[in-house]
């Protein structure tokens, strides 16, 4: 059989184009619809579903409130909890004043240079430790306490287990020097004493720390006693003098 084609090539590429035309119009409309769907279904989630849900939140929050406002003194009971917070973090900072007393009991001088505290005060800002008493024996009581200060180490092991001596006091000074009566009509002499204390004297970090005096081996009384300023180096000869 013979079949012969009537149609020019101009007519079945203008079929051809109409077809292609047709089928992306169509894609076009389904993926139109297909959008549209879409922000149907997010247009009801964010003004319905949304809306819905932030309404519950409003309502639990003001029940919430409300169950808040009934309790009594609310406002001291959470400064009472954020203060307990806190309890953890000033224990680890504060620091251990009560080694004072151990301070004391090391650089106080046996008798007969005896020394009496009235008052003591510790400046945590300067560091300081400022010392008001009296002496009984006088002057070389004094001498011998400001030498034993100047001789106290203090003594602990590091993180590493190893022993570690500090210088416990510098910049040692004393004032207000005079004589007085005690109680008892006595006669004393007063003074006030200051020095700079080593940080880790008081420091939460230090594990039982000891006070040590190291003298350079010289411990007699008459070495405490006698006051350091009255040796010095020999006064030299002045040239065209005899």
């Amino acid at each position: 059989m013979i079949e012969i084609n009537l149609v020019p090539d101009v007519k079945q590429e203008l079929i051809t184009a109409r077809r292609i035309r047709a089928t992306v119009i169509s894609g076009a409309i389904i993926a139109t619809i297909i959008s549209l769907g879409v922000v149907a279904a997010l247009a009801i989630y964010i003004f319905g579903v949304q809306s819905v849900r932030g309404a519950l939140s409003d309502d639990a929050i003001k029940k919430g409130g409300d169950k808040l406002s009934s309790v009594e003194d609310l406002s001291k009971l959470l400064t009472i909890q954020n203060q307990l917070t806190k309890i953890n973090a000033l224990n680890d900072s504060k620091k251990i004043d009560s080694r004072v007393f151990d301070v004391l009991l090391a650089i106080i001088p046996p008798s007969p240079n005896d020394i009496q505290i009235s008052n003591l005060v510790i400046d945590a800002e300067s560091g300081t430790l400022k010392l008001e008493g009296q002496a009984p024996s006088g002057y070389a009581a004094l001498e011998t306490f400001k030498k034993t200060i100047a001789a106290a180490n203090i003594r602990f092991k590091d993180t590493n287990d190893e022993q570690v001596d500090l210088v416990l006091a510098s910049d040692i000074s004393t004032s207000n020097v005079s004589y007085g009566e005690d109680a008892t009509g006595n006669k004393v002499l007063r003074f006030t004493l200051s020095f700079v204390y080593a940080e880790e004297l008081f420091s939460p970090a230090i594990d039982t720390p000891s006070i040590v005096l190291i003298n350079g081996g010289n411990v007699t009384d008459s070495y405490l006693g006698i006051p350091k300023s009255i040796f010095v180096d020999r006064a030299t000869d002045i040239e065209g003098t005899e």
